[in-house]
């Protein structure tokens, strides 16, 4: 049987460059995203150029219903989970003072708690195992305030806590944690900047990242990934 990884928003920018990294190392997957077309699409491409089986739902993983149904579907595949990428995120500029009401509590359902209740769905059965690796896609966010960033910033420092206490509580069941604190990378939400694609990280490169990540041996973790800009973040 195929190992299987999950990743949490994956038809689009990091996720789906993991998807792809990670099928073409022999993995089957179940993701999820809002758009069942785009899945359908992403589910073609993959099972036809790798030869693996992709899975999904459809599911809006900035509510709790569709969080845990999402979790739900994945347990009733019957199989262990090798790997989760907590990578479903939210973004919205603005300032903490003037930005809409509501905007807090978005991102911190999408950023946050997607991750924190997918996590807990799935953990008991990779306790069990005693064997699995989770990443949370952070943000250079999660580390310092900058200009604009306003309730995004606050929902990635939580996440990056989320990670380092998920570290702490799994090190004695064999699970590997890591935070994936990743700089500007050229996805949909950057395309309309006007700046030009090579100022950017590109998804592929933080897919990169996570595989070599995962590929250490099980005496090893890398507990922060910080990846950013050659030229600086922007």
């Amino acid at each position: 049987m195929k190992k299987l990884i999950v990743v949490s928003g994956g038809t689009k920018g990091i996720g789906r460059a993991v998807i792809e990294k990670f099928a073409s190392e022999g993995f089957d997957v179940f993701t999820c995203a809002r758009n069942k077309k785009d899945l359908t699409l992403l589910k073609k491409t993959i099972e036809g150029d790798h030869g693996v089986s992709l899975y999904y739902s459809v599911a809006d993983l900035s509510e709790r219903s569709s969080q845990a149904n999402f979790a739900k579907d994945i347990l009733a595949l019957n199989r262990p989970v090798e790997v989760l990428i907590n990578n479903a995120g939210y973004f919205e500029p603005g300032l903490i003072t003037e930005e809409r009401d509501g905007a807090l509590e978005k991102m911190m359902d999408t950023n946050l708690y997607s991750a924190y209740h997918l996590t807990r769905a799935l953990i008991k059965n990779m306790k069990s195992a005693k064997n699995g690796h989770i990443f949370s896609i952070c943000s250079v966010a999660s580390l310092f305030a900058y200009p604009n960033g306003g309730s995004y910033s606050i929902s990635k420092f939580a996440l990056l806590g989320f990670s380092k206490v998920l570290r702490e509580e799994l090190k004695q069941f064999g699970i590997r944690v890591t935070a994936v604190i990743a700089g500007a990378t050229y996805t949909a939400s950057w395309e309309r900047s006007g700046l030009s694609p090579e100022r950017f990280m590109q998804p592929q490169d933080v897919a990169d990242a996570i595989l070599g990540a995962y590929s250490l041996s099980p005496q090893s973790v890398v507990e922060e990934l910080i990846i950013r800009p050659q030229l600086g973040d922007i």
